[in-house]
């Protein structure tokens, strides 16, 4: 009885990691492109309550696509109730990303907003892609 018991239980936490393990999959994102921007190769994945906060993951490779320009590039993403997040790239340069954007207040987010963005400075606004919505 106590070993149907035992087996049962690790079962049952072999099960709940795999159902994790699934909830935090990667899955692909659409190309971000802009003028002198690109946010290539990226995927995203919402993570499970308890695993990275709960929070919006994403990973890819951060481009400058117009390298004589002088402008830096870079990502923002949000979550819902927060400010945009701004995730720096390097002028001439690809870089590599992978960062989690979450709410400290809560167990998992349940919307998230990524872009990407080239920077013109202080005195023209910024170009930015268009604006990816993930929900939960």
């Amino acid at each position: 009885m106590r070993r149907s018991a035992v087996a049962v239980l690790a079962a049952g936490l072999f099960f709940t990691g795999a159902g994790s393990a699934v909830a935090d999959a990667w899955r692909s994102m659409p190309l971000l492109k802009g003028t002198g921007v690109a946010f290539e190769k990226a995927k995203y994945t919402m993570y499970p309550k308890f695993t990275q906060h709960g929070g919006f993951g994403f990973k890819g490779n951060l481009r400058d696509t117009h390298q004589s320009d002088g402008h830096n590039v870079y990502v923002q993403a949000k979550v819902e109730g927060y400010s945009w997040r701004r995730f720096n790239g390097k002028q001439k340069k690809t870089v590599k990303l992978q960062k989690v954007v979450y709410d400290g207040a809560a167990l998992y987010v349940s919307e998230a907003w990524i872009r990407a963005c080239r920077d013109r400075g202080s005195l023209r606004p910024d170009n930015c892609t268009k604006t990816l919505h993930y929900t939960r």
